[in-house]
């Protein structure tokens, strides 16, 4: 009976080591999870998200497995469905540190998922890398206001995109005056309006509306009248694809006719399908520009275009490279343990990615990169200009 029990005391430690580990070593597997918004409200997101993640694997386990320390390991990936809700973002968060002992986690993408998500990350020191997430408190200790250890993203982040935003309608539309529409409910749309509003206002602008609905409501007539009333010669909707022509629809239908500009929220090809020619000639801020492609970025577009016959989005791009930064982790780690990859990933000096070539510094999960304006031509978003940080 004593021989018995110190066996399966020996099991349960190598179980907790390997727990600690996470993603195993004796089964030369490593194991990622995916949290992704496939139902709910930004579907077109979730989808772009799991394509890119299974291409990004196949083609790791393609080619014979990732080399970590001399050692060749294939990649097991666990997606799950946070719905479109915050609540099943921590949830999914914490099944797949728990139960599928996963060694990093991609995603979620929207900001309003990936926050309660990165607690859950934070809190059990297992790296999450948000691909298309760009609100600062993502990354940010809510108590300290300093920044996650465990926590990165692929995406530059909402005061920089604020700040292209607003210098691009200053300084290429020439528009002294600026109305904003935004959802207050949601942390991305509010808090990149926000600076938005103090961009525009610091460089000689004046906001004459700064107008708020709620996540879910339909009719924006009574803010965009208001906003009609004050004579703007540009509106900035940073919203999402799935709302954002509803807006536009019936701002045309009070006789708006100033340019209308936007976010990378709007970089789903559902955009165009749903509002057509009412949003022809617009611009909006993204991550990548697929028709103004590096070497690099065309090798993942012409990739994804064969492997799902559709020109892949910016989400579908910063998942890829999520991917990416994890992969150049892993092996700068040299082993298939949670810690050594989160200390990897925090120190990349360069990373050449689909977005573009981003780097890391110790102190912060936000990586120092480019953005782009691209503008709605006909069926396809066309490169504009790019913006520096």
């Amino acid at each position: 009976m004593k021989k018995i029990a110190c066996f399966l005391g020996l099991v349960l430690i190598f179980s907790m080591l390997l727990s600690a580990c996470g993603g195993g070593g004796g089964d030369a597997t490593i194991k990622v999870g995916v949290v992704a918004e496939l139902t709910g409200d930004i579907p077109a997101v979730g989808a772009s998200c799991k394509n890119a993640a299974e291409m990004a694997v196949q083609q790791i386990n393609d080619a014979g497995g990732l080399d970590v320390g001399g050692k060749k390991y294939k990649v097991e990936l666990f997606i799950e469905d946070n719905a479109g809700k915050a609540d099943q973002s921590a949830s999914a968060a914490q099944k797949l540190i728990t139960q599928q002992n996963v060694v990093a986690i991609i995603g979620p993408n929207a900001s309003r998922y990936a926050i309660p998500a990165s607690e859950i990350a934070e809190s059990s020191k297992v790296v999450l890398i948000s691909p298309w997430s760009t609100n600062p408190k993502t990354t940010l200790n809510a108590n300290t206001n300093e920044s996650k250890r465990y926590v990165f993203r692929a995406a530059f982040i909402d005061p920089f995109q604020g700040r292209v935003v607003a210098k691009f309608a200053l300084d290429n539309l020439k528009a002294k005056k600026a109305a904003v529409l935004y959802d207050v409910a949601s942390e991305y749309n509010k808090g990149i309006a926000e600076f938005f509003k103090s961009t525009y206002e610091e460089n000689g602008g004046t906001i004459v509306a700064f107008e708020t609905y709620t996540t879910g409501d339909k009719d924006f007539s009574a803010q965009l009248t208001k906003i009609k009333d004050a004579g703007p010669e540009v509106i900035f909707l940073p919203n999402y694809y799935s709302e954002v022509p509803l807006q536009i629809q019936q701002a045309h239908r009070l006789g708006i006719d100033v340019p209308f500009l936007g976010s990378d929220s709007w970089g789903s090809t559902e955009l165009i399908t749903l509002c057509g020619a009412d949003c022809e000639g617009y611009y909006f801020s993204t991550h990548y520009a697929a028709d103004a492609a590096t070497p690099v970025a065309t090798k993942f577009i012409d990739a994804y275009k064969v492997k799902y016959g559709s020109t892949p989005d910016d989400v579908a791009a910063l998942t890829f490279d999520s991917f990416g930064l994890l992969w150049q982790a892993l092996q700068t780690a040299g082993k298939v343990d949670r810690e050594a990859v989160r200390d990897a990933l925090a120190k990349i000096p360069k990373y050449e990615g689909v977005t573009g070539n981003m780097s890391f510094t110790e102190g912060s999960g936000d990586p120092i990169k480019s953005a782009v304006i691209l503008q709605v031509k006909g069926d396809k978003f066309v490169w504009f200009a790019n913006a520096n940080p």
